[in-house]
């Protein structure tokens, strides 16, 4: 069969949320840029795998990047705003989400997108990769190409490339981390043969009545009997709820986590991959009939999707019948061995009093992170909680994940030399991967592969030569979304010194000390955010508990109080008694809280 032939400087087979991320930022940085997706939607984890409530990177400080330029033109396009859940300070439904990607693709003239295609073979020569085989809706095509970016959720490219990866778990005493299991565990227990990686989980729909819950809600049907022992079923439902009283159900505990022969997930066989993505969907329909049952119809389908594979056809009109994701959310896949590795040791504040990992420093001195997460790391499996090192700390009246950075190294193949990982296969431990697999971070480490290989392309160097620094301040000065590669707890993304901040401590990483503070002290007065949607006037008593969480007493409610601003997370430390104040603040009836941005002027 012959191959129409095609050719572009830098390709992306994606699919996942860090593919079109590197997509974007490669075409907007200037380099002819094509992106190759296996579905119609382009947004991965963030649109058509349904995973509506991100978590982590939720603090102003963190909100950098394409993830920040994503939360912010979201807090845009949702009338009803972002705060309907208790999972997440943020939800916005699966089209919106969509819409605001397709339309920042078909913006660039340096980037093409092309659905509904099959990865068939990677050619390569030597340790270069200079082709792919494709199966389009055109017919199968050659495309040539300068530099590869994985973007996918399971790391597709890499085994067709021939390309080193790690998959599964890798023993204590291999790298010392402090959670992984011995290596006598490995090789005796079924259990870590049986998961090898983190199980997925198939995202379904469901669409709250308007009424209220039912008082006495019913048993749920086999196997989801224990699903809402620990908090019922209205908080079951409300954890994951969206505007509109959609509800992502992504459910862990004895919900539509699915734990049953994952190996199929990665055996290239296309029968085995189908087989289980038929159990999986079934698996999430079944949760979604025992909970309408059990709600007394409380809870009924809800309509988020177009149907599977329909083509994209009007972006102002995303809008569908189906419950179903379009794609499972796949949490860990094929690892890349890269030329740097993110273990769980990487991810922990370092010392006592350390609110930061320690940054990733090269033998001369100089910084290689190139994105900041701050998950707390968190794996799913059957069965009780895997024991994880803690990386939590209290911060504006919640708890929040301790940041950390990604090297760029972890990026960068160690063996092909023009092939860049982003999404979940760039190189990390299994442990690791714990906190490196959200959205947030995800967009932006994809965001840095995509200029990295524009820079490449531009300069005619190979990722590995590329200096850090550069794609670094690049990153920095981007004009659309400028992205922070340095974990400051005190400088939010709006701050006026920002970027400067972020270059002097790149320069001089010495003086980021491991609280993760601005060396220089606060410096300006406080910091107000630009205004968001739904923002209201909040007065009363505000009461703090002295252990770091806070209660606002109004004339008609008592309200627990959070915020994601430094600024006014300083001010709550310093409050000893209750004080009369005036909040600039969102109310989420489902969290419950009052998420404060600002005192009153």
């Amino acid at each position: 069969m012959g191959f129409e032939q095609d050719r572009a400087a830098v390709v992306v087979w994606g699919g996942g949320s860090g593919g079109v991320a590197a997509a974007l930022q490669a075409a907007r940085s200037g380099a002819d840029t094509l992106l190759l997706t296996p579905g119609s939607w382009l947004g991965g984890m963030v649109s058509a795998a349904g995973v509506c409530a991100p978590d982590g990177n939720e603090l102003s400080p963190w909100q950098t990047g394409l993830w920040g330029a994503l939360l912010r033109a979201l807090q845009q396009e949702e009338p009803e705003g972002l705060d309907h859940n208790w999972v997440s300070c943020f939800g916005y439904r699966p089209a919106t989400a969509e819409r605001v990607i397709q339309r920042w693709v078909a913006a660039e003239p340096q980037l093409r997108w092309w659905p509904g295609c099959g990865l068939r073979a990677v050619q390569r020569q030597g340790a270069r990769i200079t082709a792919l085989e494709l199966d389009t809706p055109d017919g199968p095509r050659r495309v040539g190409l300068e530099l590869v970016v994985d973007g996918s959720d399971r790391g597709d490219l890499l085994p067709l490339a021939l390309a080193p990866f790690r998959l599964g778990w890798e023993p204590q005493e291999q790298w010392q981390e402090p959670s992984a299991p011995a290596r006598a565990r490995l090789e005796s227990e079924p259990f870590f043969q049986q998961q090898p990686v983190q199980s997925p989980t198939w995202v379904v729909m469901g669409q709250l009545g308007t009424g209220d819950p039912p008082d006495h809600p019913g048993p749920l049907a086999a196997p989801f009997e224990p699903a809402t022992e620990a908090f019922g079923l209205e908080r079951t439902l409300t954890y994951g709820r969206l505007p509109g009283g959609l509800v992502m159900l992504n459910w862990p505990l004895h919900g539509n986590d699915w734990h049953g022969d994952l190996g199929r997930a990665f055996s290239g066989d296309p029968a085995q991959e189908a087989a289980l993505a038929m159990e999986m969907r079934s698996h999430s329909l079944r949760f979604l009939s025992a909970l309408e049952e059990a709600s007394g119809g409380w809870l009924r389908p809800g309509q988020a999707f177009p149907a599977n594979n329909q083509p994209p056809g009007d972006r102002d009109d995303l809008l569908g019948d189906q419950s179903l994701a379009l794609m499972p959310y796949w949490r860990e896949g094929r690892r890349l061995v890269a030329r740097a590795l993110v273990r769980e040791q990487d991810l922990l504040p370092l010392g006592p009093g350390a609110s930061i990992a320690p940054l990733p420093i090269d033998q001369q001195g100089r910084v290689q992170s190139i994105a900041v997460g701050n998950y707390v790391n968190d794996h799913h499996y059957p069965g009780p909680d895997w024991p994880l090192a803690p990386k939590s700390c209290p911060w504006g009246g919640r708890w929040s994940g301790t940041p950390f950075t990604i090297p760029y190294g972890a990026l960068v193949s160690a063996e092909l030399e023009n092939l860049l990982a982003a999404d979940k296969a760039i190189g990390t431990s299994h442990m690791a991967n714990g906190a490196t697999r959200l959205q947030p971070l995800v967009l932006n480490v994809g965001q840095a592969a995509g200029l990295a290989a524009a820079l490449c392309v531009r300069r005619g160097l190979l990722p590995a030569e590329l200096p850090v620094r550069e794609l670094q301040e690049q990153l920095i000065g981007d004009a659309q979304a400028p992205a922070g590669p340095l974990p400051l707890w005190d400088t939010p993304w709006h701050h006026p010194a920002w970027a400067a901040r972020q270059r002097a401590l790149l320069e001089h990483p010495e003086r980021l000390g491991s609280n993760g503070l601005w060396p220089g002290g606060p410096g300006t007065p406080m910091q107000r955010p630009p205004a968001e949607r739904g923002e209201t006037l909040w007065a009363g008593t505000l009461i703090p508990d002295g252990q770091g969480r806070y209660r606002l007493e109004t004339a008609s409610a008592d309200w627990p109080v959070i915020t994601l601003e430094p600024d006014l997370h300083h001010w709550l430390q310093q409050l000893e008694r209750p004080s009369q104040v005036a909040l600039i603040a969102t109310a989420n009836p489902w969290g419950p809280w009052l998420r404060a941005s600002a005192l009153a002027a």
